[in-house]
């Protein structure tokens, strides 16, 4: 080898030895999870003509500095956004992604096949945690929507000190039209308190009252994703006695009995996250997503779920 070569990869060398100092090592990613249930080959997946596919997922705010590296968000993200563009759902609702540095982020990734709307709920515009919803354009469109405090001053932001909330928490609605068809449903995101018992059993008194609000002739199928912080056996679930659980509902082999709050792996019984629905819908499926995505173990402290409805 010549001089000048020796130099020249000398320099190389050094230079590539330089640009790697600032970068993290390689995560080991521990993938001695729990068995989840799986029925996976039984799936249908993706919605039919007709029907509308609901994924409800909190992504756990990205603000948080987790015990382990792995599941920070800068970890997490790009797993969580090949998700989504895996299952292609109608509609997902989002609990506690964080409106510039998550809810912007997913609306802009994928701002070729959803539209959007939601609001930080501690201002009303951009601070704080969203329960946001982005929508497939392709398939539905937007007839009307917005945003309300799970409050009792529910149009103006506010937290429900009087219900014994500890954070400020809101529910972002909408109307929506299947192109296909022309049929409308009415949807609710939401995230219920995770200390307040009356503040959940009273938030979801007022989420019944929006429904006869956006829907007063329940003409419509209605639809409610959340993370209620509650089991399905809760006495919340009184307060809102026209709709039912998809899981418990969907047929045999299309559904699962899976945990869906997983706490990063240690937690294996806790079904806090659920889509309710009313008649006439029907639910065809319902799956928790509990399959690793993009060599990352965990997309969130909760696992993502979805249901198929024919409307």
């Amino acid at each position: 080898m010549s001089p000048l070569s020796r130099l020249f990869w000398a320099i190389t060398g050094t230079v590539l030895l330089l640009a790697g100092c600032g970068k993290e090592k390689p995560l080991d990613i521990n993938f001695d999870r729990p068995s989840y249930e799986s029925n996976q080959a039984d799936l249908q997946k993706y919605p039919k003509t007709g029907e509308i596919k609901i994924i409800s997922f909190n992504v756990r705010y990205g603000t948080a500095k987790e015990t382990n590296p792995s599941n920070n968000w800068a970890n997490r993200s790009a797993a969580c956004l090949a998700m989504i563009k895996d299952h292609k759902p109608t509609c997902i609702g989002f609990q506690e992604a964080i409106y510039d540095l998550q809810f912007l982020w997913f609306k802009d990734q994928l701002k070729d096949e959803y539209d959007g709307f939601g609001v930080g709920r501690d201002n009303g515009k951009d601070k704080g945690e969203c329960m946001g919803v982005l929508y497939r354009k392709s398939e539905v469109k937007l007839i009307d929507g917005g945003t309300f405090w799970l409050s009792p001053t529910p149009d103006v932001c506010s937290k429900a000190d009087e219900w014994d909330a500890a954070c400020f928490r809101t529910a972002t609605w909408g109307i929506f039209e299947v192109i296909a068809t022309g049929k409308r449903f009415c949807y609710i995101n939401t995230h219920l308190d995770h200390k307040g018992s009356k503040a959940r059993s009273e938030s979801m008194k007022l989420i019944a009252e929006r429904f006869r609000q956006y829907n007063p002739d329940y003409s419509l199928p209605q639809f409610l994703s959340a993370d209620f912080n509650a089991q399905p056996g809760d006495q919340i679930f009184q307060n809102i006695p026209n709709m039912r659980n998809s899981r418990d509902l969907a047929p045999s082999g299309k559904t699962d009995n899976n945990t869906t709050y997983n706490a990063w792996g240690s937690n294996d019984n806790s079904r806090i996250d659920n889509i309710l629905f009313s008649t006439p819908a029907e639910v065809k499926e319902y799956h928790t997503i509990t399959e690793p995505y993009n060599s990352v173990a965990y997309l969130s402290d909760h696992f993502p779920i979805y249901a198929i409805f024919s409307l």
